[in-house]
């Protein structure tokens, strides 16, 4: 009988696998819908948006990022194409997800969630933004319209948000450091 792969090369590559391939993977994972909180993922009006938000500060403190809570519904046009805008471009996701913790909040006829925005600013269009530090504290209140042109979105736009909110982030990190 005819061996026709040796044990050494099955086991050479599997630690290959473990050690090249399982860290690369690991680097976007935050990004990976499916890895991603429910929160972040959908629009649910049977989410406590207050629990989920206790949730989303938690995930920002330990990843030093900040919370991005999307204001929005699946009735949202605006809303489904800035999901499809976000995850057409795999580098600006990453970044995304590299910068926020996003916390989606549904507001409906079924559920406006009142009581959990009733503490930020009014809001005029969907989807809107507002950006939290790891305490909750609102740190901008964004309409999403800022980042169209020629009535799409715009990726310049878009990574000029992110940037602001990184480079936040590294000032953040020294100010601890330090």
């Amino acid at each position: 009988m005819k061996k026709l792969i040796s044990y050494k090369a099955v086991q050479y590559a599997i630690f290959g696998y473990i050690f090249c391939v399982i860290p690369q993977a690991t680097l976007y994972a935050d990004a990976n819908s499916s890895s991603l909180p429910i929160f972040s993922r959908i629009y649910d009006p049977q989410r406590d948006p207050i629990s989920d938000g206790h949730k989303a500060l938690q995930i920002a403190l330990k990843n030093n990022r900040k919370v991005l809570i999307e204001v929005g519904g699946n009735w949202c046009a605006w809303c489904h194409k800035l999901d499809k805008f976000i995850h057409s471009h795999p580098e600006l996701k990453n970044d995304f997800f590299d910068t926020f913790v996003l916390l989606k909040v549904n507001v409906s006829e079924e559920n406006d969630n009142k009581a959990f925005l009733k503490v930020f600013p009014p809001v005029y269009g969907y989807p809107h933004m507002f950006v939290t530090d790891h305490n909750g504290k609102i740190l901008e209140s964004k309409d999403t319209a800022d980042f169209l042109e020629n009535k799409q979105y715009s990726v310049t736009k878009f990574y000029e948000f992110i940037n602001k909110w990184k480079a936040n982030k590294l000032v953040d990190n020294a100010q601890t450091i330090n």
